[in-house]
């Protein structure tokens, strides 16, 4: 399977919308099933407007998606968004990784030149 690169516009609405602890609540709830943005709001100690609004941020992400059903909004959870989210965090473990390795490769040289002037300074 061949996956795209994530954008840096797309990574950085992902990680904005996963730093806030209630979006990540919503997102765990709808999970488990769709459920609408005003049975969504009765879970949260601040108005419909605002669940809105970070029902919004996390589409925006595309984490969820909504869905018109008669007078409600339906919100539900991108089947991909969690692969979304996974390719993003390996593809910067992979490129630490490579940097880490660099140095480890620089230091190990830079160990053995300094062996190499001990051991050529004592006569062995």
């Amino acid at each position: 399977m061949v996956v795209d690169e994530l954008s840096d516009d797309t990574v950085d609405r992902l990680f904005h919308a996963l730093a806030d602890t209630t979006r990540r609540d919503i997102l765990r709830r709808c999970v488990r099933g769709e459920l609408s943005v005003s049975r969504l709001a009765e879970s949260y100690p601040m108005s419909f407007a605002a669940v809105q609004k970070h029902v919004a941020v996390l589409e925006r992400a595309g984490l969820v998606t909504k869905q018109r059903s008669g007078r409600e909004q339906l919100v539900r959870t991108d089947p991909d968004a969690v692969g979304r989210a996974r390719q993003a965090l390996d593809e910067l473990e992979s490129a630490w990784r490579g940097r880490v390795d660099r140095m480890a490769r620089l230091l190990a040289e830079d160990a053995g030149t300094e062996e190499n002037d001990t051991t050529e300074g004592t006569g062995r």
